[in-house]
């Protein structure tokens, strides 16, 4: 389809900001040829990765939300008893940030530079 680019601001408009934005921009790090290999080194950073329990707490605001979070993995058998109460006990002494700093939404994606 061949449209010029102000008929197509006019039918798109948000489409069209969007992609003359500087906001969107990815950076392109290498180039690979062969889609396999590109798939794979995309994709291997965080493969076969299983949050665990402090993972969790990393991502809570408050100790309530860490206190929840505890008791469900505790509750799911993804923790021991004894494991919890330590948790706990850390959260209680020294706050949910002793558990490390805020994970937000897009903390994976920043790790691996998308």
């Amino acid at each position: 389809m061949d449209i010029d680019k102000e008929r197509f601001k006019r039918m798109f408009p948000h489409l069209a900001e969007e992609m003359t934005s500087e906001k969107n921009r990815l950076p392109i790090k290498s180039v690979r040829s062969d889609p396999e290999s590109a798939e794979k080194v995309a994709t291997s950073t965080f493969a076969g990765y299983d949050p665990d329990v402090i993972d969790f707490l990393r991502r809570c605001d408050n100790e309530k939300q860490a206190i929840e979070v505890i008791n469900y993995m505790e509750k799911k058998g993804e923790i021991t008893s004894s494991h919890a109460a330590k948790l706990k006990k850390q959260l209680k002494e020294k706050g949910v940030r002793s558990f490390g700093t805020k994970k937000g939404s897009d903390y994976y994606l920043r790790q691996t530079g998308l």
